[in-house]
Order: C-alpha cells, then structure tokens, then sequence
C-alpha cells in the first residue's frame, strides 16, 4: 500500500498495492483554472501550467482518517470534481461527477507511490505555457488505458467501491461548491 496524506496529516488515506497507474502531466485549462481559483497555481502546477496526478480507479483509493474533512469543489455545476482537504486546504484528487466512471486523479504530492522508471506523460498541451515534448501517442495510449480500466470496473461492479460517493444514493460524499475560475 502507498500512503496518501494530505499536508497537515488529518486526512489520510491508502492507494492499493495492486492499483495500475498512469502518471499524467496535465496542461487542460481547467487544472489551470481550478488552481488559480483555490489560490495555489504556484504550488500546483509546474512551470509549464502541469497538474502532477497519479490516476488509477477509485475502488484502490481507501480514506483511513478524516473522511469528515473531505469538501468537493468544481469550477461549474457539470465540471470535474475537486476534492480537498478542509484542514489545510490541501487538493486531493479529482474524479468524475458520475461514480460509475471511477477514474480518479490523485495529486502527485499527496502518495507516496515510488515512479522510478515509469513515464509522465503530456496530456492537454494544448494549453501549456510554452514549449512541451509530449507525444501525441503516449498520450492517446495512456488515455486508451484509462478508458479501458473504467470500462472493465464498470463489468464487473468494482466501481461501486469509491470513498468520494455513497454507495447507495450515489452522491458525492460531500455537496459540491461551484467556485469562480480564477
């Protein structure tokens, strides 16, 4: 297991061992917008306008303490869904508004999984901040990948499996709040 924590300690959590991961740098304007709006573009993105993540499925991701802390944010009432840390105001991860496509984008910062040998790859370059080698491959590949994994929980039930939605009503654990990009 690897540990996931946010910057204070409260919320603490573990990725599965056993979860496939893909390490993305990614460049869309809404990573951008979203830390611009929570004030942390510094810390957050890298000098390209990068988001560091970690995806995977959300069924590997277990929050072990301070689930109550967890707040989810969004840029607008269908955008991606920003959980973070309330002590801290530390990101977490970000998923999908619909549980049954489990994908999950931890922050990079945030586990402790080991990356040696296993390469970041550019997505959304599209609006980067100057120069960035991305292979439009790599990419699509690694984006394949994702949809692939989301498929097969969906198969088998495993998507049921998430500490970010309950598992009966389907709701985010936490109510959204619409923030104003920055």
């Amino acid at each position: 297991m690897y540990k996931i924590q946010c910057q204070c300690g409260q919320v603490q959590g573990h990725l599965s061992a056993a979860a496939k991961l893909t390490h993305l740098a990614c460049h869309c304007r809404d990573c951008q917008d979203y830390a611009q709006a929570i004030g942390k573009a510094g810390t957050i993105l890298d000098e390209h306008g990068a988001t560091d993540v970690i995806t995977t499925l959300q069924q590997h991701v277990t929050i072990t303490q301070g689930a109550d802390k967890l707040v989810c944010n969004s840029l607008s009432d269908n955008g991606l869904l920003r959980w973070v840390a309330s002590c801290c105001n530390t990101p977490l991860a970000n998923t999908a508004r619909d549980p049954k496509m489990s994908f999950v984008a931890l922050m990079r910062d945030r586990v402790s999984v080991p990356l040696d040998g296993v390469k970041r790859v550019a997505v959304n370059t599209k609006h980067a901040k100057g120069q960035v080698k991305a292979s439009a491959s790599e990419g699509r590949f690694a984006t394949l990948g994702i949809i692939g994994s989301v498929i097969g929980a969906r198969v088998n039930g495993s998507w049921k499996h998430s500490p970010f939605f309950h598992p009966v009503t389907l709701q985010p654990l936490a109510t959204p709040r619409v923030l104003k990009a920055g």
